[in-house]
This record gives C-alpha cells, sequence and structure tokens, in this order.
C-alpha cells in the first residue's frame, strides 16, 4: 500500500491484491482503486462500492442521457404556463438568463471534475473543498430531491393520459410506479439502453416540434395564414403579473425563474454518471460544454418558437384545463388542423417524463448507497443484488412514489406545479453548491500558489462567470416565492413548496457538525499537489475516429 499524507487529509492508494476485492480485477482495474479519507472518515471509492457496483454504463449511454436528461416535462408542459405568466419575450429573457446561469454551472463543474474524477461530483468534491457536513447535507438534499422528482413525473403522465381517456389516473400511476421499480431494479445496461432510446426519441422529437413550429409560423400548413411574430405585437411582447407598468412586466419575468430552473434540471448530473467512464478528464469537460450548448438552444428555440405560435391569453394555456391540452405544441398543432400530431406529441412526453423518472430514481440511489458508505445513512442501504444493484434504496425511493396518488384531486396539475417548486428549490441548492465548489477550487490554487493553468482543464470564462453565477443562484433561491409576499397572495402551501428545502439543508448541516465535530477545510489543506499530480499521469489518449464515425456519433460524443 503506498500512502502519502497531507496536513488534514490522506491519499490512499490501495494496491493489494485482487482477493481484497472478492473478485478479479486487472491491474488497471486495481490502480484506478483509490480513495481520499478526510477527518471525517468518509472516503470517495472503496473496496465494496468497486466490489458491489458494476460499471455497465457505456460511453453513448451517459453522452445521450445527459443530454436528453434536462429534456422533460419542464419543457413539454412547463413552457405554456411560462408563456402565459411572462409573454413570449419575458418567459424567453427569464430561460436565456436561467441557461447562461446554467452554463456557469457546467462549467464549474467541468473544471473540479476533471481534478477530482469522483462517484458522487458534487457531494464528494464539498467535503473535501468546504467541509464533510456540507456533503452530507447537499447528499440527502440529492435523495431528497429525487424523492420528489420521480412522483412529479409521475403525476404529469396521469395529466397527459387525461388527453386521451377518462379511465382513473390510479391505473396509470400504478402502472408507471412498476415500470419505474422494474427498470431499477434491472441491471445498469439495461438502464442504459432503455434511457439511450429514450433520450434518442426525445432529441428527435423536440428538433421536430421546433421545425414543425416553424413551419406552422411561416405559414407553410395549408389554409392556415401566416402568423410571424403577430402574438408579439398583441397582445404584446410581455404579461404584467402582479405589479402593473415596468415593474409588473419585470415581476412576469422573475416568476418564470422556478419554472426555468426545474426545466434545466438535470444538467448537473452529468458528471455523477461521467466520473465512472473511462477517460473522465478528457470526457467530462467535453460533455459539459457540449451538453450545455445542446440543451441551452433546444430550450431558447422552442421558448421562441412557442411563443409565437400561442398567444399568452389564450385560454387552453390555463391550468385549470387539467389536460394536456394546455400543451402549447399541442395547441399549435391543433390549430393547424394536423390530426395525428396531438397525439404523437402526447405520446413522447408520456415517454419522455418516465425516461426522467427513471434518472431520477438512478441519481437518487446512487447518491444514497453513497451516503452509506460513509456510515451517514444505515447500512441496509448497503445490499445489492447479484447484478450490482442496491435494492433496498431502490425499494427506498419506490415508497416515494406514491406521492403521485395527490394527483387524484381534482386538479391535478395544480400538484404538478407544487412539486415543481419543491424540485426546484433543490436543484437550486446543487448549482449553488457546484458553484461554491469552483470557488474554493479557485481559492486554494491561490492560496498554495498554483497557477491555474495546471488544472487539467481550465478556462478564463469561469473565473468571472462563477461568482456572478453564484449570486444569481442564491437570488433566485431566495426570491422564488415572492408572489406569497405580495398583498392578497399568501399561501401557506406555495411558500413552503418554495422555501421548505432551505432550512432542511442547513439543519442537516448543523447536526452532522455538531454531531461529528468537523471542520472548514483550510484553503492551505486542499490536497491540490496530490490531485494535480495524478491528473497529469491519468489522462488517455483521444483515438481519432473515422469521418462516419464522427457524424453518426455527433449527439452523443
Amino acid at each position: 500500500m503506498v500512502l502519502s499524507t497531507t496536513t488534514g487529509a490522506k491519499h490512499v492508494q490501495d494496491t493489494a491484491e485482487p482477493a481484497v476485492f472478492g473478485c478479479e480485477v486487472d491491474e488497471a482495474q486495481r490502480q484506478s482503486v483509490s480513495r481520499v479519507v478526510d477527518d471525517d472518515g468518509s472516503d470517495f471509492v472503496t473496496a465494496r462500492e468497486d466490489r458491489d457496483l458494476r460499471r455497465g454504463l457505456h460511453q453513448r449511454h451517459i453522452g445521450l442521457i445527459a443530454i436528453a436528461g434536462a429534456i422533460g416535462t419542464g419543457l413539454f408542459l412547463g413552457l405554456g404556463g411560462s408563456i402565459q405568466t411572462a409573454g413570449p419575450l419575458g418567459a424567453l429573457l427569464g430561460y436565456g438568463t436561467v441557461g447562461l446561469v446554467v452554463c456557469a454551472v457546467q462549467f464549474a463543474l467541468g473544471e473540479v471534475t476533471a481534478l477530482f474524477p469522483v462517484t458522487g461530483s458534487f457531494v464528494r468534491h464539498a467535503e473535501v473543498l468546504i467541509d464533510p457536513a456540507l456533503g452530507f447535507a447537499i447528499g440527502y438534499n440529492l435523495v431528497y430531491g429525487n424523492c420528489l422528482s420521480i412522483p412529479t413525473e409521475i403525476t404529469a403522465i396521469c395529466v397527459l393520459f387525461q388527453y386521451w381517456t377518462d379511465v382513473n389516473s390510479s391505473v396509470w400511476i400504478v402502472v408507471f410506479i412498476c415500470l419505474t421499480v422494474i427498470v431499477g431494479m434491472s441491471f445498469i445496461g439495461i438502464y442504459g439502453e432503455v434511457e439511450f432510446w429514450f433520450a434518442l426519441l426525445k432529441i428527435v422529437f423536440i428538433v421536430f416540434l421546433i421545425l414543425l413550429g416553424l413551419i406552422i409560423d411561416l405559414g407553410g400548413v395549408s389554409g392556415m395564414p401566416r402568423i410571424g411574430f403577430r402574438y408579439w405585437k398583441e397582445p404584446g411582447p410581455f404579461v404584467e403579473y402582479i405589479g402593473s407598468g415596468s415593474w409588473g412586466r419585470f415581476l412576469a419575468y422573475w416568476a418564470v425563474m422556478s419554472n426555468a430552473v426545474f426545466s434545466f434540471a438535470g444538467v448537473e448530473s452529468i458528471a455523477m454518471a461521467a466520473a465512472e467512464t473511462r477517460n473522465p478528464r478528457v470526457a467530462i469537460p467535453r460533455a459539459c460544454k457540449r451538453v450545455f450548448i445542446r440543451v441551452a438552444t433546444f430550450y431558447i428555440l422552442a421558448v421562441l418558437v412557442v411563443g409565437m405560435l400561442v398567444s399568452s391569453d389564450d385560454p387552453r394555456l390555463d391550468d385549470q384545463s387539467g389536460t394536456a391540452a394546455q400543451s402549447p405544441f399541442v395547441i399549435a398543432a391543433s390549430a393547424a388542423g394536423l390530426k395525428g400530431v396531438p397525439s404523437v406529441v402526447n405520446a413522447v412526453v408520456i415517454t419522455s417524463a418516465w425516461s426522467s423518472s427513471n434518472q431520477a430514481l438512478l441519481a437518487g440511489t446512487r447518491v444514497l448507497y453513497g451516503l452509506a458508505l460513509k456510515k451517514q445513512a444505515p447500512a441496509v442501504f448497503l445490499r445489492t443484488t447479484p447484478w450490482g444493484v442496491p435494492y433496498v434504496c431502490v425499494l427506498f425511493f419506490s415508497a416515494f412514489m406514491f406521492l403521485a396518488f395527490m394527483s387524484l384531486s381534482e386538479n391535478a396539475l395544480t400538484v404538478f406545479w407544487w412539486l415543481v417548486d419543491l424540485t426546484a428549490c433543490g436543484v437550486l441548492v446543487s448549482w449553488i453548491t457546484v458553484l461554491a465548489n469552483h470557488s474554493r477550487l479557485m481559492l486554494a490554487m491561490r492560496a498554495q500558489g498554483i497557477p491555474l493553468s495546471r488544472l487539467p482543464w481550465h478556462t478564463k470564462f469561469t473565473e468571472f462567470s462563477t461568482p456572478i453565477a453564484l449570486v444569481m443562484c442564491i437570488v433566485i433561491l431566495l426570491t422564488a416565492g415572492f408572489p406569497v409576499f405580495t398583498k392578497g397572495n399568501w399561501s401557506t402551501s406555495n411558500f413552503v413548496s418554495s422555501y421548505l428545502d432551505i432550512p432542511l439543508v442547513i439543519t442537516a448541516f448543523v447536526l452532522w457538525k455538531l454531531v461529528k465535530r468537523t471542520k472548514i477545510v483550510k484553503l492551505s489543506e486542499v490536497p491540490l499537489t496530490e490531485a494535480l499530480e495524478l491528473a497529469a499521469g491519468d489522462v488517455e489518449p483521444v483515438p481519432e475516429l473515422p469521418f462516419w464515425r464522427k457524424l453518426v456519433g455527433a449527439l452523443w460524443d
């Protein structure tokens, strides 16, 4: 065993015989098993984790899933509400603002993960760069967030099925809970294949919708006049919200933020999957750059097209409809007289919602398993199937899927939006953590006199974008529920859904800090030297692919 120490942290590389791991491993696998043990006693990669889990996700799985992970109900169902709240230009600016924040988050995540390509991504980064108690708190925040994300998607599925049939929603809830659990219990490679094809379907579909929207808008459908930017002129590019005049238009733009955050949710999880892929120090930064560009392009174009097709005062956008008929894509296709298109839209959105629930289940169970490895969750969550699935974790998350039965009330979309607020709050906390980790890395580099150019991947852009995005995320988080503080708009449920996550994270942080007496990591004690040395010799050459492989793999490479 080779052991190198630094103040406050130890880097351990286990070179023991394969028998230590309880299974046969080759030399490359053995050398890849490394861990960092901090004062809290929690480690990154453990022998048990390496032994019990299976690495069945390939590069093509991760690349495409990462791109499509943020294309879900937030895009297909959420855009209508955003247009109705802020108008076409207000919604476009709102999504554009959050898109820039996501860009900063992705670049920050890429830089830190390229240096520390560890399982758990920014949860583990927080332990090394900030405080082990923060890693504990954020880990449980992710568990909590994914516990809500899954019933959110299942609730959306129920809403979508109401477009076709009056069959009791409980039937669809049971069906999709069963399907989600089956995929969650399957070998990780099966999940990868299922999500790969659903992700490809979502990407092709959103491209189709954008092109279809442009054709309808430009008068390319027989019998339909050219629309152009008609709705930007009447009823106008902005909608007043709560206030009047410029102040009302600004509040409308700001009110879109939570919905936009929920729509982009999932892009930060790319490193959790990519950290287990080959050559992560190259693959992760590349994926962070490309995923942002593609997802942002899809969203900005989708918001622009929807704002051109549907008027902000269209009554079909009203949540009271309780069906997928309020989807702006369905409204546009129906108005153009394209029979069958609304049903196709509905069907693909259903698969999209189920895909998102599968992804939330995978992310949540792996985070919970990681917490159990560090003895921050009951040891029972470490139990796995012979094919490497933490089945107790899956059963735990399955119990929360039954929250979807709340959608059996009179207005299913009310429940959907309530869960959206809860989820958006958790996403913002995750983004804040990613940006805080990156800020601490920059400060530690300067404190230890190490030039930023030594990082495996670094861009000057992040030195300015990270602090700006961090402030923006904090402001959006604190003002997400601002309507409840205005006269006559108080709602206890809206207040709780907008701010519940903040005291939960703070409480978890304080409790673990008091119980384990953890300390904030000193900038001089962050193990940068060891990490940089490992990074310098851990980048594999990227093989040159033939042109046809580059062309075919353009979406997920």
